[in-house]
């Protein structure tokens, strides 16, 4: 029996909350109970089959393309009361070769090997480009039959696989995460546990894509599965009008929502300006996640805020990664809290020793691990390290996925003792996890270890560059380069102009050598848009590097 699915159940039978969506334009409600039987209707529409596909059979794994939360909701729960597993697929943007999409899509489905997929607004248009390529598809709306079933947790167990949750880039080389009944239910309980979320007092608030595990698990899965009250909008509504994530906030009482750093720093800009009548007093968990926590950035954010009652201590910066479904670690109810240590120690030594004065890095303090979750730090050589001794964090508990799916066949995740490395530099404090960067991304000059996030946050100082559009690239001793190096790329809306790259590509040096300590062998000025990022909004390093080679 899939304790996952008895909890869904569960809240299903007796919850009086539910999901509203369609802001701005046509808000709707509906509750927990509602989605449950349009699941369930859907979920008898897929055993029986249709459309041309068959029935769905236990196991069977179904892609989802669809961007509309009220319609992802009940199609997802339907797949689970099948005994199914989820994988929602990458959505193709306006900008997107939709070619190049379909063979990259093929790619993905081959790899999960799935027996369907489920169509919905707003990328119904794409049936004849499925067809075209033999995927067997239906609509979810075609699903919602005049039938039922009768919902039964055992139609599916702990160890089965409930999401594969495609990593960052599943592209031309897709790779899946694979997340059981089991691992679902550990970070669900563990996370409500960690954040004490209350189904009767809090009301979580987001626009989070459903392709990413933040969006997916932490703000449609758990509100759906717990019972909590759910307002979500699309990522085009928040990108199109971003103010409306806090009139949101100020109209429902919200009191969790979560992003990416890059979103709240849009945000604070917004607020700054804006003079309507806000509240967002009542908010408790504003978490900041899913990619490099920037200090500052959060401090710009909190003091515009601050004016429309936001409380300073509702920051929460977490930790969290799909090989544990979402979360990791959450710095709960102390606000943003920074570790300032010495460089040197850090880039020479490897130790996380706090400053007392010269150069320091600062890094947020992310929490301890949520409950049934083990953290601990190893060196290269695969000892174990101390308090304040940094090496790559590995993690160990029963969220831990068991494996990928890659287009080579499955691949572990754990070691023999249950290990996961997450490919992740830092270090423990207090009981606290802190991140300083990824393993591959790190740039060693003269013996020192230098993250890119350090380079990256002093690019950005520079004039003219976009916030949030800097990346530092990582150069090996090669060819006639004869040491290791880096370069910088930023994003300028005065590129093109000669006499203003020259200005911006002399700032981001002086800065970057002000910060680290070490000169980049190029900076590359790019137009708006240049830098490549994933599906869900984060840049890319090593696929920079590509295109900056390209352009040699």
């Amino acid at each position: 029996m899939s304790r996952f699915l008895q909890m869904l159940l569960d809240s299903a039978q007796g919850s009086d909350h539910g999901m509203n969506t369609g802001e701005p334009a046509a808000p709707v409600r509906r509750l927990w109970s509602e989605v449950h039987a349009t699941a369930c209707r859907m979920a008898a529409g897929l055993r029986s089959g249709g459309d041309g596909a068959a029935g769905l059979s236990r196991g069977a794994s179904v892609g989802v393309l669809a961007g509309e939360p009220a319609t992802i909701a009940p199609a997802a729960q339907a797949v689970w009361l099948s005994g199914g597993s989820v994988t929602m697929l990458h959505q193709p943007t306006p900008r997107t070769d939709l070619a190049a999409w379909a063979e990259d899509t093929v790619s993905v489905l081959k790899m999960i090997n799935a027996e369907l997929v489920l169509l919905g607004a707003p990328f119904d248009a794409l049936a004849p480009v499925l067809t075209e390529r033999g995927i067997a598809f239906r609509t979810i709306d075609a699903l919602d039959t005049a039938g039922s079933i009768e919902p039964d947790a055992g139609v599916a167990g702990d160890d089965d696989t409930a999401l594969l949750q495609l990593t960052s880039g599943s592209t031309a080389e897709p790779k899946a995460v694979r997340i059981t009944h089991g691992n679902l239910y550990a970070n669900i309980t563990a996370m409500m546990e960690a954040a004490h979320l209350d189904t009767e007092r809090d009301v979580m608030v987001s626009w989070l894509p459903l392709f990413h595990d933040m969006g997916m698990v932490g703000f449609l899965t758990v509100p759906m599965t717990t019972g909590l009250e759910l307002v979500t909008v699309t990522p085009v509504d928040f990108l199109s009008r971003p103010l409306l994530w806090a009139e949101l906030i100020s109209k429902y009482g919200g009191t969790v929502t979560s992003a990416p750093n890059f979103a709240y720093a849009v945000l604070g800009r917004q607020l700054a300006r804006a003079e309507g009548p806000l509240d967002l007093s009542k908010m408790r968990i504003t978490m900041n996640g899913a990619e490099p926590i920037d200090p500052d950035a959060v401090r710009t954010f909190t003091d515009a805020a601050a004016r429309f009652g936001l409380p300073a201590s509702s920051i929460v910066c977490a930790y969290g990664m799909a090989e544990t479904v979402l979360g990791v670690s959450f710095a709960m109810d102390s606000g943003l809290e920074v570790d300032e240590i010495d460089a040197d120690q850090l880039e020479a030594h490897r130790l996380a020793v706090p400053a007392t004065e010269g150069q320091t890095r600062r890094f947020p303090k992310l929490g301890p691990p949520l409950p049934g979750l083990q953290v601990r730090v190893v060196a290269d050589d695969g000892t174990v390290r101390g308090e304040r001794e940094v090496g790559v964090l590995q993690l160990r508990g029963p969220s831990v996925t068991p494996g990928y799916l890659t287009v080579d066949g499955p691949v572990a995740t754990q070691d023999a003792e249950g290990w996961l490395d997450t490919g992740d530099e830092g270090y423990l404090a207090d009981g606290q996890v802190i991140v300083c960067g990824r393993r591959k991304d790190m740039i060693i000059m003269g013996g020192r270890n230098i993250y890119p996030t350090d380079i990256e946050r002093a690019a950005a100082e520079a004039a003219d560059v976009r916030a949030g559009n800097v990346v530092a690239v990582r150069q090996f001793a090669e060819g006639t380069r004869h040491r290791e190096s880096f370069l910088v790329a930023v994003e300028s809306r005065k590129a093109g102009d000669a006499d203003a790259e020259a200005v911006i590509r002399k700032e981001v040096t002086s800065k970057v050598v002000s910060a680290v300590g070490v000169r980049p062998s190029e900076v590359v000025v790019l137009a708006p848009g240049s830098l490549p990022k994933t599906p869900s909004g984060k840049l890319r390093r090593a696929a920079t590097g590509e295109l900056l080679r390209g352009r040699e």
